[in-house]
């Protein structure tokens, strides 16, 4: 590690990826960096030689790391990064603070973030992918985010400057989202812990939330606006295409596309990373050909494949 800057968290050479993913699959981390809190990786970031990529990831419960790794760096922010500060009029959440455990803090202070309630993951993630539901997406609520770029530099960007749109941000390569500050709308706590209690029910009823997925492989192809909000009501679902082109419940290895919920891929037990993507590319091959519907991938595959060169 002599070529790699000091530091007070952790630094981790040939880290497997696997156990850190929601689908237990993909190769190991160049190296994993897990600062001990802001300013050790504003340090390690302004130290680090601008040529070595940088990855930031959450608890990857929206990702597949391919088998063959990640080069570089793999930022994973933890306990110095997870604190919900509440104020009279604003959420401020660390960016590993959990999606649930955040729409739950605000409840219980009137402030209505339920719909991060069923939404997996931890906030940096959910403001990367502008996450949504129920009718409601960051965008409805996000006021800012303190992020660390790529040079060290710690700097508070306004969600306007992020670009939210469907299932997007845009942000400075390399930068790392450290905390998030929101002003939601209010409401009576008993109101908002009801309303989450039903969401709960009704998302383990209709999806596997049992099994080893990384939630919605792909995005609907249609109904929302630019702006990441519904324009109009649309019966066009990802599950839908899928089933009609019928793929529920296809195989590939291990990989699966889940029977109860289509638009889950779900690794069985003993699926390669390898295996959900191709598996989720020949859906995407028999969306297109059977209805003219190219579907986008809502999970985020990363690295490279095995045997892969790298540069």
């Amino acid at each position: 590690m002599n070529n790699f800057p000091s530091v007070r968290g952790n630094l981790t050479p040939q880290r497997p990826l696997a156990d850190l993913t929601w689908m237990r699959v993909g190769g190991p981390a160049e190296v994993l960096f897990q600062p001990a809190d802001v300013q050790d990786l504003a340090d390690f970031l302004a130290a680090l030689d601008p040529a070595v990529p940088v990855f930031p990831m959450g608890v990857g419960s929206n990702l597949i790391v391919r088998d063959g790794g990640i080069s570089g760096v793999v930022i994973r922010l933890g306990r110095g990064f997870n604190e919900i500060t509440i104020d009279a009029d604003q959420v401020i959440a660390g960016a590993a603070a959990l999606d649930g455990h955040v729409a739950r803090k605000a409840a219980d202070a009137g402030f209505d973030l339920t719909f991060l309630r069923t939404i997996p993951g931890t906030i940096g993630g959910a403001v990367c992918m502008n996450a949504g539901c129920y009718g409601t997406y960051m965008a409805d609520v996000l006021q800012s985010v303190t992020v660390v770029l790529r040079d060290g530099t710690l700097t508070e960007m306004a969600a306007g400057a992020l670009h939210l749109a469907y299932r997007q941000s845009v942000l400075p390569e390399g930068a790392v989202i450290v905390a998030a500050k929101f002003t939601p709308p209010k409401e009576d706590p008993a109101i908002l812990h009801a309303r989450m209690a039903d969401q709960l029910a009704k998302r383990d009823e209709t999806q596997p939330t049992k099994d080893r997925t990384a939630g919605s492989t792909f995005r609907n192809p249609a109904g929302f606006s630019s702006t990441g909000q519904a324009d109009d009501v649309h019966d066009l679902k990802a599950w839908k295409v899928i089933d009609a082109a019928g793929m529920r419940g296809a195989r590939m290895g291990g990989a699966v596309m889940n029977t109860k919920h289509s638009n889950f891929l779900t690794n069985v037990g003993d699926a390669t990373a390898a295996d959900l993507e191709d598996l989720g590319e020949l859906v995407r091959k028999k969306v297109y050909d059977s209805q003219g519907i190219e579907l986008e991938w809502e999970i985020k595959r990363v690295g490279h494949r095995k045997g892969a060169k790298t540069a």
